[in-house]
């Protein structure tokens, strides 16, 4: 208590001018409109500075807590990504599954599988599909997806084949129109991998744009009916002997994931039979 009173005591005029000072600006914003709205404006401009600084510094902190939080909800959306892709592909899968049905006869059935590789913009393009010997898979069968036809199978190992897909300069598939039954041969020219070529269509045919492409059932590889694509464009071919029919896809090969193999269990049979009748007419004709 004696400290306390010798410290007044030594600054009594510093702590009266303090007072006087605090008292006057007491009475200067108190009583004069313009300097009060002025004391009112800074503070709470410094105030909100205050405020700012501190909630910065608080976010700063808690910064470790939101990245878990953020990282749990990412978590949990990336599981969701992953469950809507695998019920996606279960989905394709069964609609391929389901056309290729459709237009099969009892003596067809159709193995599921998946491309596991593929290229779109050679000359000669192939794809890998993940079924093999083991699944049944063998050469000159079928593949199709849910849009419609997607090649032959070329190659086969145990659990892998490789296809010649549309989308091959040597891919050669006998198809027809629709609308008339006129049928030809669908080849595709390096380029787009969206169009494709039906040539051999005569200049009589009544073919018109929009007119659907789909097998004639002519091979055993591929039953009648299954969809090739549409007719873009009706031109003439370099003899102007028939016509050349510009036809879009309907595999877009770009997105090309589930696929499913045709196998025929008369093909064996069929071929056997035409194989002889060609022996036969060889006979004749020597």
């Amino acid at each position: 208590m004696r400290n306390l009173i010798d410290f007044v005591q030594r600054h009594i005029h510093w702590l009266v001018f303090l007072f006087l000072e605090v008292v006057s600006l007491v009475l200067l914003f108190k009583h004069n409109s313009y300097q009060g709205s002025v004391f009112i404006s800074t503070a709470n401009a410094l105030s909100g500075k205050v405020n700012e600084l501190t909630s910065g510094v608080s976010s700063y902190f808690n910064l470790k807590d939101e990245n878990i939080h953020l990282e749990a909800e990412n978590e949990a959306l990336r599981k969701q990504v992953l469950e809507l892709q695998a019920k996606e592909e279960e989905r394709q899968a069964l609609a391929a599954d389901t056309m290729v049905r459709r237009h099969l006869l009892p003596t067809y059935e159709v193995v599921s599988g998946q491309v596991v590789n593929a290229t779109l913009h050679r000359p000669n393009n192939l794809l890998t599909i993940n079924l093999g010997e083991a699944d049944g898979v063998r050469p000159e069968m079928g593949v199709v997806c849910s849009s419609g036809v997607v090649g032959i199978v070329y190659l086969t190992s145990a659990h892998y084949s490789v296809v010649i897909p549309l989308l091959n300069t040597q891919s050669n598939i006998s198809c027809r129109i629709d609308s008339t039954s006129y049928y030809g041969i669908l080849q595709w020219q390096h380029g787009d991998p969206e169009i494709s070529y039906l040539n051999g269509i005569p200049r009589h045919a009544k073919v018109k744009v929009g007119d659907k492409i789909e097998t004639n059932g002519y091979s055993d590889i591929f039953p009648a009916g299954i969809p090739i694509g549409k007719v873009i464009k009706i031109t003439d071919t370099s003899d102007g002997l028939s016509y050349s029919l510009v036809v879009k896809l309907f595999t877009d090969f770009k997105t090309l994931r589930n696929i499913s193999v045709i196998t025929n269990y008369t093909q064996p049979e069929r071929r056997a039979l035409e194989q002889k009748a060609d022996s036969l007419v060889q006979r004749i004709e020597n």
